[in-house]
């Protein structure tokens, strides 16, 4: 998991130094916001907001801030915490779906090494297991209150003391609700497939995907396997999960066969882990996360939804 660190004034040449302390707070701040929301543009738009509090303060209440990094943390998480509750009601009337948004990385993989020059997304956001397309989906189960308090403490490394400033409950509730969270993600968990493996299973599956290989596809997926879309409304994406293997082979092809030009797959990082890239015409269609467990695919996320695909035409 993530470490908390503290932060150190940067070595910008504009010389002033409280300035350069407050902007090194900036990754911190869309590491916390990302994980919290699973949209990259929902954190950028929670630390701008964050960053406007702090200067309509006057010089004199911000001389007076003991710990600015501590400050801005509680103010993003607690602008975290609002947008949480209202996204549940419009996730209600979203099309479809709801998938976290991937981040948008040009990294290559090569037997489950990253290979070429690592495209972390404009230095904006560290990979670890706490940024998995199946970690983020696991905290889109837990309550707004849940969620703020298993990432601050668990991820991020705070007391409980400060998470129940930003979640405005007594540090032994917020000790229960990160427990509660805990097991939600405990419960998720299965054999942890190392990466190079998960690489060679996704490769194979590109492949048998390409060679419209029905039998290789359901030999690769788990016989439970589950496969989600995520169009938003906008493109055309299965509204609910589609779920068994053999199913799921045969409704990959039928989108192969029905494609209006050739589809390329390249062999991309997703949230940290082998993933795909569906490109047309050499534009980005599908951003493909899976899950693997042992040696079967146990759960696929495409995302398809233009909006959460804009960043990856320009990562």
């Amino acid at each position: 998991m993530t470490t908390r660190t503290s932060s150190t004034p940067s070595e910008a040449d504009h010389g002033d130094p409280g300035l350069d302390a407050i902007m090194s707070e900036r990754r911190q701040l869309i590491n916390l916001a990302y994980r919290l929301l699973g949209s990259l543009a929902d954190a950028e738009d929670v630390v701008q907001e964050t960053y406007a509090r702090w200067y309509a303060m006057s010089p004199r209440q911000r001389d007076g801030i003991e710990s600015p990094g501590a400050w801005l943390t509680k103010v993003s998480g607690r602008i975290c915490l609002d947008l949480l509750g209202s996204a549940r009601a419009r996730r209600e009337s979203y099309v479809g779906e709801w998938v976290p948004e991937p981040l948008p990385d040009r990294t290559e993989w090569i037997g489950g090494r990253s290979g070429g020059a690592h495209a972390d997304p404009a230095d904006r956001v560290t990979l670890d297991e706490s940024i998995t397309m199946a970690f983020l989906v696991v905290l889109e189960s837990m309550t707004p209150a849940e969620r703020v308090a298993f990432i601050l403490h668990d991820v991020f490394r705070y007391p409980f003391a400060e998470v129940a400033e930003v979640v405005g409950r007594t540090p032994a509730a917020c000790r229960q609700l990160a427990s509660s969270a805990r097991r939600r993600v405990h419960a998720s968990q299965e054999f942890a497939t190392p990466k190079a493996r998960q690489a060679d299973i996704v490769r194979d599956f590109k492949e048998a995907w390409e060679a419209k290989d029905v039998e290789a596809l359901v030999g690769l997926l788990d016989p439970d396997a589950t496969a989600i879309g995520d169009g938003g409304g906008l493109v055309s994406a299965a509204l609910h999960p589609v779920e068994g293997g053999d199913r799921i082979a045969h409704g990959l092809v039928h989108v192969f066969d029905h494609a209006a030009s050739a589809v390329t797959f390249l062999e991309r990082t997703v949230n940290g882990q082998p993933g795909l890239v569906a490109q047309q015409d050499g534009v980005t269609i599908s951003v493909i996360a899976f899950d693997v467990a042992g040696d079967r695919i146990k759960r696929i996320w495409a995302v398809r939804n233009p909006e959460k695909l804009r960043p990856w035409t320009t990562c």
